[in-house]
């Protein structure tokens, strides 16, 4: 027996330890370099949070009273692993391809992305998943209360109840720090699926150890166990077949269909390669956990006293053994199987409601074409709350049903819950024709029966069905009773309600599919879903765009982040040949910008986001050509007439774009030489002048002085006019010579803002920057460096027309590289001038007017090139911008 307290710190210190592997693996530089962290090992492990305190203290308890019946867990997801694994592979497929987030955004995306069957497989789903994450809570505290000594030293320990409530509030606590900390586009979490790993290590080994020493320490080895079993009432188990082949089945529909199962199986699958390690790997995993689960059964009935929990043989057996160690690898091992559970399905089920429950309302809630605010601060706050709510549910069923006495009851309540999602999954990803109108009163049905003839009745006959309905029915009508519907009577209560729920559930979703009709959209997902291996196909759906490039750019922004979304319009952009302008918004790029959104909100709200900023678009008759049936040949033909005519339409424009380029470039190089000729002749023409009243002689020394000094400046304007020239010519030929240093940003900042402040000095200018992040050293060539900061500060200053001018500098590093962003809030750069202004000789001014010859950004442009760097103007950010990279360690060639 162990202190209480000292109980809760090795609990603390062991999670502790998982949050420092999860928080280690999501650094960006250990996820890059150890590659065994996307192995089909660390895969497979993760696949064990099926194992959860159920099959860790459960299944010995279930061996005891139900002999091998409990083979039946196993076996189910078993058979699936090895007979099934195509269909996994497929869904794993389509979540790639959709970049599904969870069971309800596959349900939802496969029938038209309708958030209402996203809603309803969600509100399944949680619903389930309450008495699932109430066994949890059960097993922790049962665990506690055998292994905790019954006088502590800061006294008493809490009871049951209490305890049970901590418990809960410390899993939704872990849950979030471990899931929430961040959103990622794919809804991966690499560190959370590492920490599963470790876990399910730590609980496979901790079994092992307690059958090692109850198979050789409390009896003489196998031939002592086969003995006691052949003596214990274990042996005088009967096969029932129709429950047996009823339990594999809801077990085997369970792995497909528990949201943490999902979650792991197909959202976190890195490789699709990985399932056919794990077809064979997860199956050995299985039968590696239930090796002992009989014999430790078998000697816990015979050793511990008549009366002892059989749920917590695997606890007590080393307790009675006065193996301390081991009963705490084994009390370690069921924290393990409960945590990983809980956490596992408070993310898959926060995520669920977060992207179909609160962002739908939240969208609802904006204007009209209009998403504001922080959309991943809205998403990572629903999250959170969600979490806290689906743990607290769990633990108030706790409360209500008032914990019952086996553990495999209430976690088979859940499984015949979420196995109402099967019929709409399986026949979603095969059969084209399922509509949604079928989905959805199919699982509402099954729903329905599930929770009136198993899910109320197990709170008891205290709770919400009285022993008078549960006998009589409602109202006297003796064929609605929860456990004997339509008059069958003499069936297992489980098997009753399996058979009911699901049999109503699949009828009704084939009926109402069959004598209806899918729209538009759930034709082009079926035939995407149903021939995902086919390629070629699109969940398109966009007929045109009424929406500007920039809104999309700021709706992305807002929910993948800037950077991300930004290098996704600009890659866009360049495939469309637009390098350097936002891109069109063409129906294939609105149909990728809604799958990247896709991986960060869910389907249904990416496609709800984009309708309201698009105004609403719909599927269009091209669409439904492009699904309808046609013959094969027609189809090819089609394709290939049309992929011709848009790489023709592609090169035209590309061709287009480069003549008026071209015809730009010429008109500017025919005005700088005019310019040029000017700029020149013009001190040429001063000089000449002032040199021959100077000959002349008898000139006064104070005129005579000031001849001199006006000859002097003009000959420096004449220089600095062919330094420039001669400065680019060096620069292009790549012989420029580079001083390198160790220097901060923040020093070449100073400097260039001291520069930078000649220029048109009489001006307020304000300047936002961010000191800390600029105090990163950085090996370069200052001095070149440092121009381009001052070209870029000078060009604000000059430039900037808002009636109260403001730059803001942003420095960050990325990886190898430092980023520093240059961004005013005036009008910006015209579109049809953002191509031209880093060529030679442009200037967006007069070109008329006195002024520089328009090479600075040329100039920059090179400069950034010598140093290893790029320089790029930034669309869409209200003003004029520029973003600068270069390398964090400039080395020099050798």
């Amino acid at each position: 027996m162990v202190p209480f307290n000292i109980l809760v710190l090795v609990c603390l210190a062991y999670v502790l330890v998982l949050f420092v592997v999860a928080f280690v693996v999501e650094h960006p530089a250990i996820r890059l370099r150890a590659r065994w962290l996307r192995s089909p090992l660390v895969y497979t492990l993760s696949l064990s949070i099926y194992c959860t305190a159920w099959t860790f203290f459960g299944a010995v308890g279930y061996a005891a009273r139900s002999g091998l019946e409990f083979l039946t867990i196993y076996l189910g997801p078993t058979l699936v692993f090895i007979g099934w694994w195509w269909v996994l592979r497929k869904l794993v497929r389509i979540g790639k391809a959709q970049r599904v987030t969870s069971i309800a955004d596959l349900i939802s995306s496969r029938y038209g992305k309708s958030n209402l069957l996203g809603v309803l497989v969600t509100v399944i789903a949680v619903t389930a998943a309450t008495p699932y994450i109430a066994l949890q809570l059960q097993s922790v505290t049962l665990s506690f209360g055998v292994f905790a000594s019954p006088v502590d030293t800061f006294g008493a320990p809490p009871g049951k109840e209490a305890t049970a409530l901590w418990v809960a509030v410390g899993l939704a606590l872990f849950t979030v720090l471990f899931g929430t900390r961040n959103l990622d586009a794919n809804e991966r979490h690499h560190g959370v699926v590492t920490a599963i790993a470790v876990e399910a290590v730590v609980k496979l080994v901790a079994l092992l150890g307690v059958g090692i020493f109850v198979v050789w320490g409390l009896a003489d080895g196998p031939a002592e166990i086969f003995s006691r079993i052949e003596a214990s009432p274990v042996a005088n188990w009967t096969l029932d077949p129709g429950r047996w082949i009823g339990l594999i089945f809801l077990s085997g529909a369970a792995v497909l269909c528990l949201p943490r199962m999902f979650q792991v199986t197909v959202v976190e699958n890195v490789e699709e390669s990985h399932l056919a390690t794990a077809s064979w790997a997860f199956p050995l995993y299985l039968a590696l956990m239930s090796l002992f689960v009989v014999p430790i059964a078998v000697t816990g009935l015979m050793v511990l006293p008549e009366g002892a929990n059989p749920d917590l043989f695997v606890l007590t057996l080393p307790l009675a053994g006065g193996q301390g160690a081991l009963a705490m690898l084994a009390f370690l091992g069921g924290f393990s199987s409960a945590t990983s559970m809980v956490i596992v399905a408070a993310i898959a089920l926060a995520t669920m409601v977060s992207n179909h429950i609160v962002m739908p309302f939240w969208l609802r809630m904006q204007p009209s074409r209009a998403v504001s605010g922080d959309v991943r601060r809205i998403v990572l706050l629903s999250r959170r709350v969600s979490i806290a709510g689906i743990v607290g549910l769990g633990y108030a069923y706790y409360r209500l049903s008032g914990g019952s006495s086996a553990l495999a009851a209430i976690g088979l309540i859940s499984f015949v819950g979420v196995a109402q999602i099967l019929p709409a999954m399986i026949g979603g990803i095969f059969w084209r024709g399922a509509t949604r109108a079928g989905a959805a009163t199919g699982m509402i049905l099954g729903a329905a029966v599930w929770a009136y003839s198993l899910y109320l009745p197990s709170f008891g006959p205290e709770g919400i069905i009285s022993d008078a309905v549960m006998d009589h029915g409602p109202w006297g009508i003796a064929w609605l009773r929860p456990e004997a519907l339509f008059g069958i009577e003499g069936m297992d209560p489980l098997i009753h309600a399996l058979f009911w729920s699901l049999t109503l559930n699949a009828m009704t979703y084939c009926l109402v599919s069959i004598l209806g009709f899918p729209s538009p959209m759930e034709r082009v997902q079926g035939a995407a879903f149903v021939n995902v291996f086919e390629g070629g196909l699109t969940t398109g759906g966009w007929a045109g765009g009424k929406a500007e490039a920039e809104d999309l750019l700021i709706l992305s922004s807002r929910i993948l982040g800037e950077d991300e979304a930004l290098a996704f319009f600009q890659a866009e952009a360049r495939a469309q040949g637009k390098e350097g302008f936002l891109p069109d918004p063409t129906p294939e790029f609105l149909d990728g910008l809604e799958l990247r959104l896709a991986g960060s909100v869910g389907a249904a709200a990416a496609h709800a986001m984009l309708s309201q900023v698009m105004g609403g678009e719909t599927v269009s008759v091209e669409d439904l050509v492009a699904v309808a049936n046609e013959t094969a040949q027609v189809m090819e033909y089609s394709a290939k007439l049309e992929e011709q005519s848009e790489e023709l339409s592609r090169v035209a424009r590309q061709l287009r774009e480069a003549n008026e380029k071209l015809t730009q470039l010429s008109e500017q190089k025919d005005a700088f030489l005019s310019q040029i000729s000017h700029e020149l002749r013009t001190p040429m023409t001063s000089i000449r002048a002032f040199s021959e009243i100077l000959m002349a002689g008898d000139v006064p020394s104070e005129q005579a002085a000031r001849h001199a000094g006006i000859i002097h400046s003009e000959a420096i304007r004449l220089t600095r006019l062919l330094d420039d020239l001669l400065d680019l010519s060096v620069l292009e030929n790549g012989s420029v010579r580079l001083d390198l240093a160790l220097v901060t940003v923040l020093e070449l900042l100073d400097r260039a803002l001291l520069a930078a402040g000649e220029t048109l000095p009489e001006r307020q200018f304000a300047v936002r920057r961010d000191l800390p992040s600029e105090s990163i050293y950085v090996t370069t060539d200052p001095d070149r460096l440092t121009q381009v900061f001052i070209n870029l500060i000078s060009n604000a200053r000059k430039y900037c027309d808002a009636a109260q001018p403001e730059l803001r500098i942003v420095v960050r590093q990325r990886g190898g590289r430092m980023i520093a962003d240059f961004i005013d809030n005036g009008t910006g750069i015209p579109e049809e001038s953002q191509a031209l202004i880093f060529e030679k000789f442009s200037r967006l001014t007069d070109q008329n007017r006195a002024g520089g010859a328009g090479l600075g950004l040329a100039i920059c442009r090179e400069v950034m090139a010598n140093l290893g760097g790029t320089i790029t103007y930034l669309p869409g950010q209200g003003g004029a911008a520029f973003r600068v990279t270069f390398p964090l360690r400039l080395q020099k060639a050798a």
